[in-house]
């Protein structure tokens, strides 16, 4: 299509616009998307800068670009030639303001170089080559404005110059030189789309109006109006953060591993007919395995005057004795009192056989097991100086039988503890025999399947087997079955477990594991804080898991993750406080308070994605929150007030361009009604005279 058949068109007025400018501002990327409709993505518009030219011969190459350039503005079709040019100062650029319509004149608001160099560099140049063509001048990239600068910096090159907040330039900055200079200002975002017809449009009226003033015969452009003004630009709100979630830490079955071998706060010890002694942990054991379950229950009931950490009193009754819970069947679900086992009261003497205590041992009577299971043959307790901690504690001696050898017997133990079996045991047919007697019966069945070549079937025994554990777990915790430290909080005291404590949180290990006095102790008092929460931090380190009572204060449980240290825990909590102030927000409830009393504490207790959503709040709703909570808002610290300032929606600069828009606007009104009443006298003067004549 040739470049010259619109000049043959009648009535169809074709405009040539030169754009020039500074390099980087922006020029070629504004042509584009008048001449083109190019939309980049953010991480486009980021990208390192490179030199170009857009050239005129699209018109006549590209069909799309020939169409785009025809328009209407004030009822005259026009034809729009862009033109763009090199930024390099040295270089020469009377090709292109030959016979030039209207100049368009473009610096970045981001770069106050290219806007001083507008005054001492640009329009001299202009009025130089063009003296009488009409000049727009264009502040470019808006949306840098309020863009995260961070990330701007980062898809920079390198070697670039960061953009830094100081370099921002305000409207009434471009607004004050466009003025000294006599022209229309209007801004323009490429990103954002915004600003880009308002630029266009009003150059070529700029162009037609200069032309109605050369050509007065044309008609057709009577109607052509001034530059219109340009709205201020109200940038979208930012969308509100979302809490992440880490990974969640999973059980750490090498730590329980560890535990079996360094026995901290072990609370049972099994001695083997080989004299070796073997300390274990009754929670652990219990909530693996069924057969220890009962012996330990049966040990507790069998000592009512033991200490209450020792044994929980309220579950060793005949409902939690015969209550259902899941056990290690051959394939099902069993319950946890096993039909076969019969467990008769303490002062039936038929079924107590109380053996002689032997040398090491208390005072207190050991019972038989001779008759209550294979492998078993005592169980009593007394006290025994912890290997580690090298104190002395009560501990349940459980004397086995001699089938039950130490090597296998420490497998089946270390299988309790994990979950897990090394398939390169050695001595497989032995460990199934001892996982037989002992009624583990998982682990037998993984034995028959590694000795089958069926080893990939052991992962879903594993599984199961650690949803039951789970499920126990949550028992014990709920009842303090086999609790060895029961914690006295301000309104309350709440039982617990030692091990689980210990491989569950750090902050535990180092309290319970160290040479603390509460590695010792059965009692541990924890001020300022309250039952509710304490119970929400254990039903997490026992389940990973956040507890969905109605009473929990979120603020407390924040504060007391923070205190124990455990983040994933935070942001759990951060997320519920969250969905609770949002689903507040949305039904119509008033949540400014309470966001404001949230934010130096969540900011004070490490919930920093809690504090940054506060913020964000905070900011979005300024005018709302600061009308009702001035002097709150004024307390905040200095940090918050300047986060206030340079994030607060609607943000400062517009709010001032907004009021300067509506008053220029309302004095442009003023204008064109004096106008118009000129007009019209004029116009009634003209025809009195000439009926006068007539």
């Amino acid at each position: 299509m040739d470049i010259d058949m619109d000049y043959e068109r009648p009535n169809v007025e074709t405009i040539k616009c030169v754009v020039v400018g500074d390099n980087a501002v922006g020029k070629t990327r504004l042509i584009c998307a008048r001449a083109c409709n190019t939309t980049l993505t953010q991480y486009q518009l980021l990208a390192t800068h490179v030199p170009t030219v857009w050239a005129i011969d699209q018109y006549r190459v590209c069909q799309e670009v020939l169409e785009r350039s025809r328009d209407v503005v004030d009822e005259v079709s026009v034809s729009l030639r862009l033109w763009d040019t090199f930024g390099d100062h040295h270089k020469d650029r009377r090709f292109a303001y030959g016979r030039s319509d209207v100049v368009v004149l473009c610096f970045s608001i981001a770069n106050p170089n290219s806007l001083n160099h507008v005054k001492t560099m640009w329009y001299q140049e202009i009025k130089h080559f063009c003296p009488r063509t009409p000049v727009i001048l264009v502040g470019c990239q808006l949306d840098l404005r309020y863009a995260d600068l961070e990330a701007v910096n980062r898809a920079r090159r390198p070697l670039a110059r960061p953009i830094k907040r100081g370099d921002i330039l305000p409207p009434e900055r471009g607004r004050e030189v466009a003025k000294e200079l006599g022209i229309p200002y209007y801004e323009t975002s490429v990103f954002d789309q915004f600003g880009i017809k308002d630029v266009f449009d009003n150059a070529i009226r700029a162009a037609l109006i200069s032309r109605r003033h050369l050509q007065f015969w044309k008609s057709h452009l009577k109607k052509v109006q001034k530059p219109l003004l340009q709205a201020p630009f109200l940038p979208p709100k930012a969308p509100p953060p979302v809490i992440k979630i880490p990974e969640c830490p999973t059980p750490n079955m090498n730590e329980a591993g560890y535990l079996l071998d360094s026995p901290l706060c072990a609370d049972v010890m099994f001695v083997l007919q080989e004299q070796d002694c073997i300390f274990a942990h009754k929670i652990y054991l219990a909530t693996s395995s069924s057969k220890f379950y009962d012996l330990f229950l049966m040990e507790c009931e069998e000592s009512p005057h033991s200490d209450d950490t020792q044994c929980n009193k309220e579950n060793t009754n005949k409902d939690v004795l015969t209550g259902q819970l899941e056990t290690n069947s051959d394939s099902d679900e069993a319950s946890l009192k096993s039909p076969d086992v019969k467990i008769p009261p303490p002062e039936s003497s038929e079924s107590l056989n109380m053996l002689e205590p032997e040398s090491g041992e208390t005072n207190s009577a050991a019972r038989s097991l001779s008759s209550w299971g294979k492998g078993f043959v005592s169980v009593h307790k007394e006290m025994q100086v912890n290997p580690v901690s090298k104190r002395t504690c009560p501990v349940t001696v459980v004397k086995m039988d001699s089938s039950v050898q130490a090597a296998p017997f420490k497998t089946v133990l270390q299988f309790l503890y994990t979950g897990q079996l090394d398939e390169n045991e050695k001595d497989l047919t032995r460990l199934a025999q001892i996982a037989e007697i002992l009624e583990v019966f998982d682990l037998r069945m993984m034995v028959e399947n590694i000795m089958n070549k069926e080893a990939f079937m052991n992962q879903e025994i594993t599984k199961a087997f650690h949803v039951r554990k789970a499920n126990r777990i949550k028992e014990c915790l709920c009842k303090g079955t086999f609790s060895d430290v029961t914690f006295k909080l301000d309104d309350g005291s709440i039982k617990a477990h030692k091990p689980l404590l210990i491989c569950s949180c750090e902050w535990m290990s180092a309290m319970f594991g160290g040479s603390f006095i509460e590695s010792s102790n059965s009692e541990v008092a924890l001020p300022n804080i309250n039952k509710t929460s304490m119970q929400a931090v254990l039903d997490y380190l026992y389940t990973k898991q956040l507890s969905s009572s109605q009473e929990l204060d979120t603020l407390e449980l924040i504060a007391l993750a923070n205190r124990f240290c455990l983040p994933h825990l935070t942001a759990l909590a951060e997320q519920h406080a969250v969905q609770e102030l949002t689903k507040a927000s949305m039904s119509g409830v008033a949540i400014d308070g309470e966001v404001l009393s949230y934010l130096e504490l969540a900011q004070f207790h490490n919930a920093n994605q809690l504090a940054a959503w506060c913020l964000h709040y905070i900011c979005t709703n300024y005018n709302s929150v600061c009308s009702k909570f001035r002097k709150e808002i004024k307390a905040k610290s200095s940090d918050n007030q300047e986060y206030f300032e340079r994030h607060r929606w609607p943000p400062v600069w517009y709010l001032k361009e907004e009021d300067h828009y509506q008053r220029v606007k309302k004095e442009r009104e003023k204008e064109d009604v004096a106008l118009n009443k000129h007009h019209s006298k004029r116009k009634w003067c003209f025809w009195n005279s000439s009926a006068v004549v007539a």
